[in-house]
């Protein structure tokens, strides 16, 4: 069984499958993708959502996200111009940034869909637990890398797999909304692909420079 593959555009191959899902493996990025018939509706997805612990005051979740929070507070100031890609309904990367003096828009889909961001440029993008959600990934690191001025970042928190994930038992695929997961050669293929100069993953941290 085959389906192709919504980042690079190959045939993907039958990898896994459970009650829930199937899921496909693409040779080409090495992306694993969620079979499209299988992903929930957009209000099962904002259903989702919405029942996330999303306290932005909780302070474990602020060191979940700090990875992301403390490498741009390392190479950006205040004066810098960021975008909270997908903030969510708690958009916890902005409020850190924010409480460090820095300025930084929300962008959702659902809950801050400010089309208007969309037509601006910016010296640094996060996006926080975003990509593995998004079901058109091709089009989306398209739009992100036309957001970037030049010199900027994007930069992306997601778990990563590889050769030694067990599929069937990693837990980050049981969430109904994660619907493409990313190797670490996936992250190199979007740098050539879509013009990035590098590309540095440190753990759940992935850093594109422009």
């Amino acid at each position: 069984m085959t389906h192709i593959c919504p980042l690079c555009g190959t045939i993907g191959h039958a990898y896994f499958q459970d009650k829930t899902a199937k899921y496909y493996h693409c040779e080409n990025c090495y992306g694993i993708f969620e079979d499209e018939n299988d992903r929930p509706s957009h209000e099962a997805e904002k259903s989702r959502y919405e029942i996330h612990t999303n306290d932005v005051e909780d302070k474990s979740y602020q060191r979940f996200v700090s990875p992301i929070t403390k490498t741009i507070i390392k190479d950006f100031t205040p004066k810098s111009c960021g975008l909270d890609f997908g903030a969510g309904a708690g958009p916890i990367v902005s409020k850190v940034l924010q409480d460090n003096g820095f300025s930084v828009a929300q962008y959702d889909p659902y809950f801050h869909n400010h089309l208007e961001l969309l037509e601006k440029k910016y010296d640094y993008i996060a996006c926080c637990e975003v990509i593995e959600h998004f079901y058109n990934p091709n089009k989306e690191f398209k739009l992100l890398k036309s957001l970037l001025k030049p010199n900027a970042k994007l930069y992306c928190m997601t778990n990563i797999y590889n050769e030694d994930t067990n599929f069937a038992s990693w837990y980050y695929k049981n969430d109904p909304t994660h619907v493409f997961f990313y190797h670490k050669k996936t992250f190199e293929w979007i740098k050539k692909e879509f013009g990035f100069l590098d590309v540095k993953v440190e753990k759940a941290l992935i850093i594109f420079s422009v």
